[in-house]
């Protein structure tokens, strides 16, 4: 293990005031698909943005630029003006293109402050084109890394931090609220670096046994414990000399904490039960969305976990990326040959205007629901989704009406859609489903074999299953979601055809 003393910590944005950034716009939904994420930015300082069907021109970085261009667009301009103390003027055309600033029809003149505009202003133009006006602390750049998605300053940002870290082997603290990608980054840290071809090993801490974390990270002798038949190897062997992911680590066990500073001391460790010491060459990478130094936990360890921070921006301080992220989630719902699924303006709108306390996880999650709601025929309302993802209450009965006693659901009232959406929300685990539904198991597995996209793991192609296994690192709840076939059967299959152990 690396044992550097310095620390560096790599706050998300510079210390750059408002007044050194430029105005961004960005592309968040477009009919030409091909065209989300697309920019342009904006003079410093005090000036004026005239946009309208020909201008300004938006571009991918080392891409030639087009205007938007689509007939819904008036040639009469929208103008968005900077002012000498940061604040943004919006002024709509006098043409007849109905135009929305966050979600509400907008008329005449609209003022901002420096800081609403840091939150994003999402322009809906002739009920076809959105557009986040937002600000850049640097300029666009093609910085791309697997899985880490993202067009806006805070993206950019994020990405170069990931690679500086990746270069160093010293450990890394990703911080960020629940749903911002710490996993992703975690894993794109380790694609980076020197240790790319090595094992990567993730565990989050919040499920590991206080009696027996020590030795499900450290290993144990045989006879170590009650019920220790034979000797096992931890989680800092199956790393190796590659990387170790400790998710969650502010959930760690008080009393794993000093034996995780050991390790990061010194590099070494002791298996429950042994007798001598063995070293670790993992490269040690750490995550929490909890603020350590408010909490009981070791502050030795805190600090030597720090060699690198990263800190995840919310996705609500970075809008701008939201139509790059909608569009990529449509893009994985597809099966192999299906056409993407096109959401309604409104609902995309509505999207954008969200503030995501679940972050991109809690997105992806609505993304994808809407989508089977849209293949099965209905209308996507973003309201009924996240009362679903922020787990809120059934809306309250009339009063003076009973409350009714729950019944079991009619097996034939369940459509596909909601079959997909319980599969989702229970990790492609048939129990959890059937739960939700309110139906048997029985009933589940027949609706399953009857259902139009859900598939059976030995209709999967052997390329297509490793192809996804080496996706998602062999995670197989992940692995079933991406095939949209049940985590049980997939994982019987699988060891029978060999591909898993």
């Amino acid at each position: 293990m690396n044992d550097a003393d310095d620390t560096l910590t790599s706050p998300l944005a510079p210390a750059t005031s408002i007044a050194a950034s430029l105005l961004g716009l960005t592309i968040l939904w477009h009919p030409d698909a091909t065209r989300i994420g697309q920019q342009h930015i904006g003079p410093p300082g005090v000036g004026l943005i005239e946009l309208n069907r020909f201008l300004p021109l938006f571009r991918r970085p080392g891409a030639d630029g087009r205007a938007l261009e689509h007939r819904c667009i008036a040639r009469d301009p929208l103008r968005i003006a900077r002012d000498d103390a940061d604040g943004v003027t919006i002024a709509t055309p006098g043409s007849r293109m109905a135009v929305e600033v966050n979600g509400a029809a907008a008329h005449g003149m609209l003022a901002f402050t420096a800081e609403q505009v840091a939150r994003g202003i999402v322009l809906g133009l002739g009920g076809s084109v959105l557009v986040c006006v937002h600000w850049m602390r640097r300029l666009p750049k093609a910085n791309e890394l697997p899985g880490m998605l993202g067009v806006g300053d805070a993206a950019i940002a994020a990405r170069d931090q990931v690679r500086q870290a990746a270069l160093r082997d010293m450990p890394v603290l990703l911080l960020g609220e629940t749903g911002t990608g710490k996993d992703v980054a975690a894993r794109a840290i380790h694609a980076a670096g020197a240790r790319a071809g090595r094992p990567f090993v993730a565990v989050n801490m919040a499920t590991l046994g206080e009696a027996l974390a020590a030795a499900d990270l450290f290993g144990a002798v045989k006879g170590a414990y009650t019920g220790a038949e034979s000797a096992r190897s931890g989680l800092f062997a199956d790393a190796a000399d590659g990387t170790l992911f400790l998710d969650e680590i502010g959930d760690t066990p008080a009393a794993v904490q000093p034996m995780l500073l050991r390790v990061l001391e010194s590099g070494d460790y002791r298996p429950l039960g042994g007798r001598q010491d063995l070293r670790s060459r993992a490269r040690l990478i750490s995550a929490t969305d909890q603020d350590l130094g408010t909490r009981v936990f070791s502050a030795a360890l805190l600090r030597r976990m720090e060699g690198f921070v990263i800190r995840l921006p919310a996705l609500r301080e970075r809008r701008e990326d939201i139509g790059v992220l909608v569009r990529h989630f449509l893009a994985g719902c597809a099966l192999e040959g299906e056409a993407e699924v096109l959401l309604p303006v409104a609902f995309v709108s509505a999207l954008c205007n969200d503030d995501w306390p679940g972050n991109v996880r809690q997105l992806a999650h609505v993304v994808r629901r809407a989508a089977l709601a849209v293949r099965a025929g209905e209308t996507p309302l973003l309201v009924q989704f996240l009362r679903v993802e922020r787990g809120a209450p059934a809306l309250p009965a009339p009063a003076g009406v009973a409350a009714a006693k729950p019944r079991r659901t009619v097996v034939s009232e369940v459509g596909d859609a909601a079959v997909l959406a319980a599969m989702d929300n229970n990790g492609w685990r048939i129990r959890g489903a059937a739960v939700e539904l309110g139906i048997s198991r029985p009933s589940l597995y027949k609706l399953l074999e009857a259902h139009p996209w859900i598939r059976r793991p030995e209709a999967i192609r052997d390329e297509e299953l490793r192809r996804v296994l080496a996706q998602h690192g062999g995670e197989l709840g992940k692995c079933a979601a991406a095939l949209r076939t049940p985590g049980e059967a997939l994982r019987r299959h699988l060891r029978a055809s060999g591909l898993l152990d």
